[in-house]
């Protein structure tokens, strides 16, 4: 029995070793007031005095870690699923309107997995409960998930269509874990992959069938790119690792478990075929529930029912680190492939993978798929090459040198494979040809600038041609591509700080020159009718041309912003277009001018809705005055700030504010420390933020030694990343320093319009 007096709501999830499962059966006394729930419904319950017993039913055999009992105050809202089940979404008191979105996604999301898994929900109730202060996004305690209060809360007015869509990924999400992790458990953390690459996978496929309009799977590569980019340091991990003690699991539940492992499911799935795969997960949950379960487990599975070797295909994916880069060459009508390691810092080391290639020629119509097992490969392409010098009428049309050495060659189709391409010089001009006359699809066109980008931090390519490649975005238009690309600006322009400081301006120049097209297309109001991408579109645009210091774009902002300030319901500023104010407000503060600063810490205080304390908090470190960014951060540190929203700070702290940041770090160590370290999600987020904003190695000598003396099992790892990165970008600053053309061609794209 657990016994609670105090009127405050209490969190308890229990974690252990997870090969331990039992039945549970629990009771608890709590305030008459409060609301008491736990993983089963309750039984019964007595009153005595102020004090009420409550019992809850014995629970179905599950893993310790899963355990959980919430006591407080709530108002909620319910649903029943197509199968009797009833779904409640608890939230703060005079809230529950706000969680009538997430109701519905939940119970869509439950009737959806029951059809895919073939298996039903396996608890008679599902509750999910906001949380107040909540470090991580959610947990799938089994039949009580809890939320961060943003990831379960909807406000039609005040969320914004970036929130709206993380809502719906977190809640199907946790709903999944109820087949993959709750129903069939990882045998031990080491195979952590296996709830949180799938459950990751699988909520995007939800999400998809809820939500098709927004094209999720095109967003999916998001997701795909967090994992190439921590799977490309040599301080990596495979996505099995050995996980010796739990305190040790936060390390793991990384990038690598939910990215990489979810990439990898795609990539698999798409090499089994969509049937074929979901017959076979279908058959594993079947086989697994209420047991525990290892990777080979569901290879076995995989191979009985497809006749594929998965295991021997899948063991280097998950048992080694990395991945490959695919170098492509062309001779007469032969491709020649080549597979190497690919290392941000440019090392070498002898792995190798059984990779599915996928590659299409002059058309999607035209493709072909073949497993690459070795370091060397070729592929006769002659047979494509006379199709499509048959069947192409109109792309003759459009091309008038229509002869084979002009077809374009695409390889690792829409992005399927985790893992990145190196095209030569020749293959690389024809792709850029076959994309300004807009013959590839948006993944293709993330993914080969996703590419580049990745191979010139690794100085294997020049900084001039991943401008070059840049200039060929400057009329796109759509949200993916536009917002992979919004992406690396930000990227060179935080390298070039250091590289080439006299050329920033410029940089910035090009860089707004290729977002005004989109800009202009979008404006600041949304268009009734319009697309939820267009509206995700509008924000991503707008948040970068504020942050590169438009000039227009700034005197839009701030006088929506001062409009907003006078009247809080004004629809000059909708939550899509308030970041892009708010940082265009901080941009343009100093200790000379506090006016908008103050203003905007006013909106904070007097906020009483978390999506807007939020949008504050992501914006307000963004200040080029390192003491407005210090007053900032000593902010985060006093009570009106949660401890868990201090990751929102912290992501927005300008380059400009890295070595205040640093100083603030080791001043207030102990204090952050203390602070912080009880969780290991948040002191990893404040020391990879910090951290991460540096180019040099001196600096990543400095950062060592201040650690040396502090390192913790809980962080280490997020630690030697970090640095690695820091040294990753001291290499790549001395290889632009070294570009002899770079500089005439910076003031050439910025006279570009």
């Amino acid at each position: 029995m657990i016994c609670f007096k105090e009127k405050k709501i209490f969190l308890l999830i229990c974690y252990e070793r997870n090969r331990h499962q039992a039945t549970f059966k629990i009771t608890l006394d709590v305030p008459s007031d409060l609301t008491a729930l736990s993983n089963m419904p309750i039984a019964d319950e007595n009153l005595e005095g102020n004090i009420r017993t409550v019992y809850f039913e014995e629970s179905p055999i599950m893993s310790t870690y899963l355990v959980a009992v919430v006591v407080g105050a709530f108002d909620y809202i319910e649903e029943m699923t197509a199968d009797g089940i009833k779904v409640r979404a608890y939230c703060p008191v005079g809230k529950s309107d706000k969680g009538k979105f997430a109701l519905d996604v939940a119970v869509k999301s439950l009737d959806i997995f029951a059809k895919y898994f073939s298996t039903p929900f396996p608890l008679p109730k599902l509750d999910m409960v906001a949380i107040p202060e909540f470090a991580g996004g959610a947990m799938e305690n089994h039949g009580l998930i809890t939320y961060r209060e943003n990831d379960l809360l909807y406000d039609e007015l005040l969320s914004s269509t970036a929130r709206k869509q993380r809502l719906v990924i977190v809640v199907s999400h946790e709903v999944a874990h109820h087949w993959f992790g709750n129903l069939v458990t990882m045998e031990w953390w080491t195979h952590l992959w296996l709830n949180e690459g799938f459950a990751t996978w699988v909520s995007y496929m939800a999400t998809d069938i809820i939500f098709p309009e927004w094209k999720i799977w095109t967003q999916f590569l998001k997701q795909t790119t967090y994992g190439l980019r921590v799977d490309a340091l040599e301080q990596s991990h495979p996505i099995e690792v050995e996980v010796h003690h739990a305190r040790s699991i936060l390390e793991v539940a990384d990038d690598i478990s939910y990215n990489k492992g979810s990439a990898v499911i795609r990539m698999l799935q798409g090499y089994l075929g969509d049937r074929m795969f979901q017959k076979s997960l279908s058959s594993y949950i079947k086989r697994y529930a209420g047991k525990n379960a290892k990777t080979e487990d569901l290879w076995s599975i995989l191979s009985e029912e497809s006749g594929v070797q998965v295991n021997s295909m899948m063991e280097a994916w998950t048992k080694q680190k990395g991945y490959p880069v695919i170098s492509v060459k062309s001779r007469d009508n032969i491709l020649e492939f080549e597979q190497s390691q690919f290392l941000s810092s440019g090392s070498h080391e002898d792995r190798l993978w059984t990779v599915p290639i996928t590659l299409s020629i002059g058309s999607y119509d035209r493709h072909k798929t073949l497993p690459l097992e070795t370091r060397f490969g070729e592929l006769d392409i002659s047979e494509l090459v006379r199709s499509a010098d048959e069947n192409s009428s109109s792309f003759k049309e459009k091309n008038e040198d229509n002869c084979d050495e002009h077809l374009w060659v695409k390889v690792n189709i829409d992005q399927s494979g985790f893992y990145r391409v190196e095209y030569e010089d020749k293959l690389a001009a024809r792709l850029r040809k076959a994309m300004e006359g807009n013959y590839l699809s948006e993944m293709d066109k993330f993914g080969i600038l996703d590419d580049a980008f990745a191979l010139c931090m690794a100085c294997k390519q020049s900084l001039s041609l991943l401008l070059s490649l840049m200039d060929a975005y400057r009329k796109e238009l759509d949200f993916v591509v536009l917002s992979k690309l919004v992406d690396v600006c930000y990227k060179v322009v935080q390298i070039s700080g250091d590289a080439i400081p006299d050329l920033v301006n410029e940089l910035k120049q090009f860089f707004m020159n290729l977002l005004l097209f989109s800009s202009e297309k979008s404006g600041w109001e949304s268009i009734s009718g319009e697309s939820h991408l267009s509206a995700l579109l509008r924000g991503e645009v707008l948040v970068a041309l504020s942050t590169f210091g438009h000039d227009n774009t700034h005197k839009e902002a701030i006088r929506r912003f001062q409009a907003f300030v006078d009247d809080r319901n004004t629809p000059l500023l909708s939550a899509d277009t308030k970041r892009a104010a708010y940082i265009a407000v901080m941009m343009n503060t100093s200790t000379t001018n506090r006016n908008g600063f103050q203003s905007l810490l006013n909106v904070y205080k007097e906020a009483n809705t978390v999506q807007e304390k939020e949008r504050v908090l992501c914006s307000i470190a963004s200040c080029p005055d390192p003491d407005i960014v210090l007053e900032v951060l000593n902010f985060m540190l006093c009570d009106e700030v949660r401890d868990q929203d201090a990751t929102y700070v912290l992501a927005g702290i300008s380059s400009k504010g890295g070595e205040v940041a640093w100083r603030w770090l080791k001043e207030n160590w102990e204090l952050i420390s203390t602070k912080y370290g009880g969780d290991g999600m948040l002191i990893q987020h404040l020391i990879r933020d910090v951290i991460t904003l540096f180019c040099s190695n001196e600096k990543a000598d400095e950062i060592e030694a201040f650690f040396e003396s502090r390192k913790r099992p809980s962080f280490d790892m997020n630690l030697r990343q970090s640095i690695e990165q820091v040294r990753i970008k001291a290499r790549w600053v001395e290889n632009i320093r070294r570009e002899q053309s770079l500089r005439d061609q910076i003031k050439h794209l910025a006279r570009k319009k």
